[in-house]
C-alpha cells in the first residue's frame, strides 16, 4: 500500500515539491559517472602527472561511448516504466525491466568486447601521443569491464526512482560514490599503482553500485521486481522498440558528446602548433575545463530525471495542467544551475583549476579555456530542460534533433571553420557558438509544440 502511495502522489502531490523529492536523488544517481572522473582526474593530478591527466581526456570519447549504450537503455526504460505506471499497467513495467537488464548485458558486452579487440588503435585514433597512450590503455583496460556494472547500476536505478523510490535510489548512488573516494587514494596512492589504481578503485565502486540496486529489485517487497521469466522468456519486440525509441535520444546524444570530443581533441592538437607537448597541454586543458561542463550538465540532467517520472505519469494520466506547471519550474531551476557554472567558469577560473593540481602551463590554459567555453552557458539549461522534456513524452523524434543540434550539428562545423580565424582559441569559442545555436533551434522547436498542445487543449501556455 505505501508503494501505491508513493506511485499515486505523481498525480496529486505539489509539482515543485516532487519536483525535488524525485530530482536531488536523480543529481545524484547522474553525477555518479561525473564523480568517478572527477575524483580520478583530481587524484591522478596530484599524485601522477600532466601526461595522465592528459590521457584521461584521451579515453573520454571511449567513456562515453560506453555509457550512451547505458543511457539508451536506461533512459527508455525509466521513461516507459513511468508512462505504464500512470496507465495503472504494472505488468508491463515489469516487462520493462526484465527486458532492459537483458539488453544491457547484450549491448554493453558487445560494445566493450570490440573496443577490447581493438584498444590501442583506437587510442591513437582517439588522439593519444606517445606520453599519454600507455597510461591511456592502462586505464581503459581495467576500467571497461567495469562499465557494464555500471551500465546496469545506472539503468535500474533511474527505474527505481521511477517505481517510487528516490530516496533509495540517491542512498544507492552515492554508497557507490563513497566507495569510489575511499579506494582510489588507497590504489593510487598508498599501493603506488598510479593510474591503474584509479581504474580499479573506480572497477570496485561501480560493482558495490550495482549489488545494492540488484538487492532492490529482488528483494519482495519492492514494488517493480527483476524478474527472470521477463529477461530470457516473453521477451516482446514492442517493448524493446518501445525503450530504444525512447533511449535513443540520450543515446545519440552521448554518442554525439563522444564524436564531438574526438574533434575537439584533434583541433586542439591541430592549432596548438608544432610542439607535441603544446598539443598535450591543450587537451590536458580540455580535460579540467570539460569537468565543469561535464558537472553542471550532469546536474541538469539529474533535474530532468526528476521532472520524467512526473511529467511522464501525468501526461499519461492527462493531467496536463501539472505537465506544464513541473515544466514551467524546471526550465527556471536549469537555467540558475547552468547560469551558476557560468559564475564560476568565468569569474573563478583559477580557483577550479587549482583542484587539479596541474603544473603552470596547464593551469593557465585550462583557466584561458574555461572563461571561453562558459560564454553561453546559462543558455545550456533551457535547451536540456526542453529536450529531456520532449523525450519525458514520449517524442522522440524531437528529442533526438535537439539533443544533435547542441553536441553535433552546430559544434562540429564551428570546430572547423572559427580556428581558421582565431587559432586555438577559435576551438575553445566554437563550444558557446554551438549553445546560442542549438537553443535558437530549441525555442523555435518549443514554441510550435506549445501552439498545437494549446490546440489540443492540453498545455494552455508555458511560460519559458
Amino acid at each position: 500500500m505505501a508503494r501505491v502511495a508513493n506511485i499515486n502522489e505523481l498525480g496529486n502531490g505539489n509539482p515543485r515539491k516532487l519536483l525535488w523529492k524525485y530530482a536531488l536523488p536523480a543529481i545524484v544517481g547522474t553525477m555518479v559517472n561525473s564523480l568517478y572522473n572527477i575524483i580520478d582526474r583530481i587524484f591522478i593530478g596530484h599524485w601522477v602527472g600532466d601526461d595522465a591527466l592528459t590521457a584521461l581526456g584521451v579515453v573520454l570519447p571511449i567513456m562515453n561511448l560506453t555509457a550512451a549504450v547505458g543511457m539508451l537503455v536506461g533512459a527508455g526504460s525509466s521513461s516507459r516504466i513511468s508512462i505504464s505506471l500512470g496507465e495503472k499497467d504494472k505488468e508491463t513495467a515489469e516487462k520493462i525491466a526484465g527486458t532492459s537488464f537483458l539488453m544491457t548485458l547484450i549491448l554493453s558486452g558487445t560494445v566493450i568486447g570490440l573496443l577490447y579487440l581493438f584498444l590501442e588503435p583506437v587510442l591513437i585514433f582517439a588522439g593519444a601521443s606517445e606520453a599519454s597512450l600507455p597510461y591511456a590503455y592502462d586505464f581503459l583496460v581495467i576500467f571497461l569491464p567495469g562499465n557494464m556494472f555500471l551500465s546496469l547500476c545506472f539503468n535500474f536505478n533511474n527505474m527505481m526512482r521511477a517505481s517510487g523510490y528516490p530516496f533509495k535510489a540517491m542512498m544507492t548512488m552515492l554508497i557507490s560514490v563513497v566507495a569510489n573516494i575511499i579506494f582510489a587514494p588507497i590504489f593510487i596512492k598508498w599501493l603506488d599503482w598510479g593510474i591503474k589504481g584509479a581504474a580499479a578503485a573506480t572497477f570496485l565502486a561501480m560493482v558495490i553500485g550495482f549489488l545494492f540496486v540488484m538487492h532492490h529489485f529482488l528483494n519482495a517487497n519492492s514494488y517493480i521486481k527483476l524478474r527472470t521469466k521477463y529477461i530470457f522468456k516473453n521477451i516482446e519486440g514492442r517493448i524493446v522498440w518501445a525503450i530504444a525509441s525512447i533511449g535513443m535520444s540520450p543515446f545519440l546524444m552521448q554518442v554525439a558528446a563522444s564524436a564531438v570530443v574526438f574533434f575537439i581533441i584533434n583541433q586542439l592538437r591541430l592549432y596548438a602548433g608544432d610542439d607535441i607537448h603544446a598539443g598535450d597541454t591543450a587537451i590536458g586543458a580540455y580535460t579540467i575545463a570539460n569537468t565543469l561542463i561535464m558537472l553542471i550538465v550532469m546536474i541538469v540532467i539529474g533535474l530532468t530525471q526528476g521532472m520524467q517520472p512526473i511529467v511522464g505519469y501525468n501526461y499519461g494520466a492527462k493531467k496536463y495542467t501539472r505537465v506544464k506547471d513541473t515544466l514551467n519550474y524546471t526550465i527556471k531551476v536549469g537555467v540558475c544551475i547552468t547560469s551558476f557554472g557560468f559564475i564560476l567558469g568565468f569569474f573563478f577560473p583559477g580557483l577550479f583549476v587549482s583542484i587539479f593540481g596541474p603544473g603552470e602551463a596547464l593551469a593557465k590554459e585550462a583557466a584561458d579555456a574555461l572563461k571561453i567555453v562558459v560564454l553561453a552557458f546559462p543558455l545550456a539549461g533551457f535547451q536540456i530542460v526542453v529536450t529531456n522534456f520532449f523525450q519525458s513524452i514520449g517524442m522522440a523524434g524531437k528529442s533526438i534533433f535537439l539533443s544533435l543540434t547542441r553536441q553535433f550539428l552546430f559544434l562540429v562545423p564551428a570546430l572547423y571553420i572559427v580556428p581558421q580565424y582565431f587559432g586555438l582559441n577559435g576551438v575553445w569559442m566554437s563550444m558557446p557558438i554551438g549553445d546560442v545555436l542549438a537553443t535558437v533551434t530549441t525555442l523555435v522547436l518549443f514554441t510550435m509544440q506549445l501552439r498545437q498542445f494549446k490546440k489540443m487543449g492540453h498545455l494552455e501556455s508555458v511560460d519559458a
